[in-house]
């Protein structure tokens, strides 16, 4: 298992945590996402390591900013 924590620009509700849990939870190989509002921070754990892009793709899909990275 691999865990990967991002940081996510944008999120200011429950339903964005929702959203961008719901999209990144469907990327392949992920089995676990954990969102904290407060800080921005989206951190995956997955069977393989993910393609940033891959991730970043999922985070613009739920309407939000994927930063650094």
């Amino acid at each position: 298992m691999v865990t990967t924590t991002y940081q996510v620009q944008g999120m200011t509700c429950g339903h964005c945590v929702n959203s961008v849990s719901t999209e990144v939870s469907a990327l392949p190989g992920v089995t676990d996402v954990q969102v904290d509002l407060a800080s921005g921070r989206v951190t995956v754990t997955s069977e393989s390591p993910l393609e940033t892009d891959t991730v970043r793709a999922a985070v613009d899909e739920a309407g939000y900013d994927l930063v650094g990275a």
